[in-house]
């Protein structure tokens, strides 16, 4: 039998620790070959030859639901704050318990102050304790069952029922109650992060106005021998269909406020579409015939009509999603090692708490029980040192600061595809940029060509011959520079001079070469025409002049004669030049580095502009990722940016890859760590700032919940801690951590600078 693949949503999964014993549990099923839980969206994965109902039977046994994702209701956004915290507690069924305990607790209380008899007040206390601590009892011994496991729930039930047993019902009721809300507040602060990644699915309609002809009309059939097929008589009709039932080549209406449905190219109508949502980008775009638009975007107020160039599962917004939804396997080193942590962790205090209760009383005569003077036993010592050393506040430190800085990034136009990549970004110390498409704006214009026996200072047909060579070459390539060439051979009417060359080669970082009408022609950088094709001195002088200025050159030679040379300009980017001063401002970036396939003189210039400190130039794609791998030595933590394309190898080779213009390259999301969506290099700077901002907070949640742990542990073993002050400690320690993980989502880079 096939392989099965079930997904689940899962409910109740507050924590990494519940991930991974989910995991544990589910891969013992008879069946399954492999289980992987995404504590970021809340999903297993289950491959194997297992029945949907005992997955999740199994999962209901470990005190959490799942339900099949095609049966999952859709997601609606919730209200935040308080009254959010409410309506999540009064969502779920072991919440609304914690509730119930609450109230119970309450009663206790008030019957104390009142004066009820003990025996009224103490049978409250342990009804609050039993109704809000059920569910934590019932997860903890059902993970020991199933997993042979011992969690933090069982912690808090072995505690509870030992102050039970020592007369403490009043603090073993309130250390339940406390615990359960904190663990509450985990889950709604969890939720909320995944609410942000999951308003990303809400972005793209489900519905689309598409147009069509009338097809098989009944009102015309048989008229003029029409049998069928698209009417002649009838206009083109609006219809509103699912996404899912489109197909590339479908042309839809977008009015004007809507959400574009799909991917798509705009063949009639201009509008400026808000691009917000998806690239981050703070004004609208221009859009008019033939401009690309993407799913989920907000159209302005003009009617466009869109041709679709990708079916629904395959747009830009479902890929983001599909991204960050994997983003979880590429942990944190720092978040896997709390995951190893824990798990020798937690059943280490156990272990420790038995010897501490037991040993002292055994060898040293001393009092296991309270005494009459006040003096703490060493049984109630142990019971403070299992609430004190629960691991909450240390399991949930890094997963809730990634989760949060993941999604904020999204909402901002970066993707970043885990916190491994996350991690290792903010600890960059050198940059490496491509040029063309990355520093500048990519889209590189014709400023002169000449050929080498022309004699006329404007020109001539022989030189309009060379840009007629070069177009019928370079229209088989994709390269901005091809693309210029035949812009400008388009505008002068020397495109079509020469059919479409045959068997195109592209020569990789050095040119293309082809065959026209039976000739070889090959154009290519300077450099490449040096070592391969032998040329006048004058022909160099005149190139080198033009170089030294910051244009490129190519030269073009028809068989082994050298015809002539095109040159060509890119534009610097604005927000090239303000990324990179923003870079260096942050004191944390030791060196930039421009690495292009482009000539020195070309490279020199832009990196004049731009502000980048040291230049290679004339790199093959090998050369470029030898280039990195020499900075990794000198630097270690290096980043290149590029346009995901021609960069591949330089991107996969860095560090930490990084792309450009994700939201409109398929191979720019599938192939770097981290992708602006836009064209926009401002976001760079942003990107860096939130990974730093990241590590920081993380280091901080560590660092406190242990520091907080190793002080009362003390006090514990002293006497002084009480199960009140344990609680007080694990509930507040994780209180801050969580609100502290939160940060990361609202990071703006005016927050960093600003402290």
């Amino acid at each position: 039998m096939d392989e099965k693949k079930l997904d689940f949503v899962i409910e109740g999964m507050d924590c990494a620790d519940c991930a991974l014993q989910l995991e544990k549990g589910v891969g013992k099923l008879d069946g399954v070959e492999a289980c992987k839980v995404n504590f970021t969206m809340a999903k297993l994965e289950v491959h194997g030859d297992v029945a949907p109902e005992k997955v999740m039977q199994q999962v209901q046994e470990l005190g959490y639901k799942a339900v099949p994702v095609e049966s999952a209701p859709a997601w609606k956004p919730r209200r935040g704050g308080v009254i959010g915290f409410l309506d999540f507690l009064l969502s779920r069924a072991d919440t609304r318990m914690a509730l119930g305990g609450g109230a119970l607790l309450l009663l206790a209380f008030l019957a104390g102050a009142l004066g009820v008899p003990e025996g009224v007040s103490r049978a409250f206390f342990i009804s609050a304790m039993a109704v809000a601590g059920w569910p934590i009892a019932r997860s903890g011994l059902r993970t020991l069952i199933v997993n042979r496991d011992i969690n933090i729930n069982l912690l808090m039930t072995i505690a509870a029922v030992g102050a039970v047993l020592i007369g403490e019902t009043a603090e073993g009721a309130t250390v339940v109650f406390l615990f359960a809300i904190g663990e509450a507040l985990e889950g709604y602060v969890t939720d909320r992060a995944r609410d942000s990644i999951r308003g990303l699915i809400s972005l793209a309609p489900e519905r689309a106005t598409v147009i069509r002809p009338c097809m098989d009309c009944e009102e015309h059939m048989g008229r003029e021998g029409y049998n069928g097929g698209p009417c002649p008589w009838c206009g083109e009709h609006e219809t509103t269909v699912d996404v899912s039932e489109l197909e590339v080549g479908d042309v839809i209406l977008v009015k004007p406020g809507e959400r574009i449905p799909m991917d798509g190219r705009v063949i009639e109508g201009e509008s400026a579409v808000n691009q917000a949502p998806i690239t981050g980008e703070s004004m609208p775009v221009y859009k008019g015939p033939g401009s690309e638009v993407l799913a989920g975007t907000v159209n302005g107020d003009g009617a466009l009509k869109v041709e679709v160039t990708r079916v629904a599962a395959d747009s830009t917004i479902r890929q983001v999603i599909r991204l960050i939804e994997a983003a979880q396997e590429q942990k944190a080193p720092a978040e896997r090692f709390v995951d190893k942590f824990a798990r020798v962790y937690t059943p280490a205090v156990v272990a420790v708490a038995m010897g501490l209760a037991i040993l002292p009383p055994l060898l040293f005569g001393a009092p296991f029980y309270d005494t009459p003077d006040g003096t703490r036993g060493w049984l109630y010592r142990a019971l403070a040192l299992l609430v004190i050393a629960c691991p909450c506040a240390l399991v949930i430190s890094t997963p809730v600061a990634v989760i949060s800085a993941i999604a904020g990034a999204a909402r901002n136009g970066v993707l970043i595809k885990g916190g491994a990549h996350l991690e290792a970004l903010g600890r960059v110390k050198a940059f490496a940029f491509d040029k063309t498409g990355t520093l500048t704006e990519g889209k590189p214009v014709v400023t002169s060509y000449r050929a080498v026996d022309c004699e006329e200072p404007d020109g001539c047909d022989r030189c309009d011959d060379v840009l007629a060579l070069a177009s019928a070459v370079e229209r088989r390539s994709e390269h901005p520079l091809a693309r210029a060439v035949v812009e400008a051979a388009e505008k002068r009417s020397l495109a079509t001079v020469y059919s479409p060359a045959e068997s195109v080669e592209a020569i990789a970082g050095r040119g293309v070469r082809g065959l026209v009408d039976d000739r070889a022609v090959t154009v290519g950088s300077h450099a490449f025409f040096d070592e391969e094709y032998p040329h006048p001195e004058e022909i160099c002088e005149q190139v080198r002049m033009v170089e030294t200025g910051g244009q490129t050159a190519m030269l073009l030679s028809d068989g082994e004669w050298v015809r002539g040379y095109i040159t060509v300009a890119d534009k610097v980017r604005e927000s090239s030049i303000e990324a990179v001063k923003a870079l260096k401002n942050t004191g944390e970036i030791e060196t930039t580095v421009m690495l292009t396939g482009d000539n020195p003189s070309a490279a020199q210039a832009v990196a004049d502009v731009v502000g980048i400190d040291e230049v290679k130039a004339g790199l093959l794609p090998q050369q470029k990722v030898e280039a990195v791998r020499e900075l990794q030595k000198r630097y270690g933590y290096v980043a290149m940016v590029g346009d995901g394309i021609n960069d591949a190898p330089a991107l996969a080779a860095a560090t930490v890859g990084i792309a450009m213009g994700g939201a409109g390259s398929a191979q720019a999301l599938e192939t770097a760590d981290v992708a602006l969506m836009a064209d926009d290099m401002s976001k760079l700077p942003y990107a860096v700032g939130l990974a730093r901002m990241t590590n920081s907070v993380i280091a901080q949640n560590v660092a406190l919940s242990l520091a907080i742990k190793v002080v009362f542990l003390a006090l514990a073993l002293v006497g002084v801690a009480t199960l009140w002050m344990a609680v007080f400690a694990d509930v507040g320690t994780s209180l801050i951590v969580i609100l502290n993980g939160m940060r990361p989502i609202g990071y703006t880079t005016r927050s960093r600078s600003n402290g």
